[in-house]
């Protein structure tokens, strides 16, 4: 059982400094990387508007080249506080994972990867159906507080508990983006 490194996983309400935060660990990202950082997006609950969460900003970089980034920019990224986390490549693979803050309460996840990679769409298009949909949002809040009141401290059990509404939401956040780009 992986553990949550703050204890008991605690989903908060909403912060609406959640974004300012966002804007300014971009900030630094893109003075660590430059223009290796092709994007950086805000995605996770934090990203949502109203939505309770885990209070960890995550964030979404896009690279040219996995490859590449494993030379670049892990210690730039550990300048800023920055941990990174080599097993969860068979959690998350094709992608850099780092953490941020003490070894828990952590404060930011780092996602590094490339936007051609299925798993960049699938975050952004998530993200951008949650904002849209504050019913959906809603009913993401209701399963994730009800999985942190069971799961207590296993972290893994909170993230498989929500696999089946993100993958079923994902499903329906395609064909609402499909059904607005034909219109």
């Amino acid at each position: 059982m992986e553990k949550y490194g703050a204890g008991s996983i605690v989903v908060s309400d909403y912060d609406p400094n959640w974004p300012i935060l966002f804007s300014q660990e971009r900030t630094r990202i893109e003075q660590a990387l430059g223009a290796f950082a092709l994007a950086v997006e805000h995605i996770g609950s934090t990203a949502v508007p109203g939505l309770p969460s885990k209070p960890i900003i995550d964030l979404l970089v896009g690279v040219p080249s996995l490859e590449e980034a494993r030379q670049r920019c892990i210690k730039p990224l550990e300048a800023f506080g920055y941990i990174y986390m080599p097993q969860y490549a068979s959690w998350i693979p094709d992608e850099l994972f780092f953490r941020k803050g003490p070894p828990g309460p952590w404060t930011h996840h780092l996602h590094v990867m490339e936007p051609s990679h299925p798993r960049w769409d699938a975050r952004l298009v998530f993200r951008d159906y949650l904002r849209a949909h504050p019913d959906v949002a809603r009913a993401y809040a209701d399963i994730k507080r009800a999985l942190a009141t069971s799961s207590k401290d296993n972290i893994e059990a909170y993230r498989t508990g929500k696999d089946v509404f993100v993958a079923e939401t994902t499903a329906k956040a395609r064909v609402w983006r499909a059904l607005a780009e034909d219109q």
